[in-house]
């Protein structure tokens, strides 16, 4: 399974239904300034932590500003466990620029 997974991909799977669960890695005040619909936030610094707060099975995708963090971040979530655990390729930034050009940049 690949490590990343590009927007309009995620934008598929939500199109299409299937369960995806949203992690954002980035800090309380990155959340506040735009994040995706149904994400659940758990700082980057937190996740290794609250890892047993994400399932198990099925998409969890974990999204950051550009993709960095995320990266870590999923990795962090494999290893716990959370074999399908991805990183949104570009984050959210990408997701504004391809996706949805009304979401604010930062």
């Amino acid at each position: 399974m690949p490590v990343d997974i590009e927007p309009k991909e995620l934008l598929e799977a939500q199109r299409a239904g299937r369960p995806v669960v949203l992690v954002d890695c980035r800090e309380p005040w990155e959340w506040d300034i735009v994040h995706l619909p149904g994400a659940v936030l758990i700082p980057l610094g937190q996740l290794s932590s609250r890892a047993d707060e994400v399932p198990r099975t099925g998409d969890v995708i974990v999204y950051c500003h550009h993709g960095v963090r995320s990266r870590r971040g999923a990795a962090i979530l494999r290893h716990a466990g959370v074999e399908a655990a991805r990183s949104l390729a570009g984050g959210i930034d990408e997701w504004a620029l391809t996706i949805d050009p009304s979401y604010p940049r930062y």
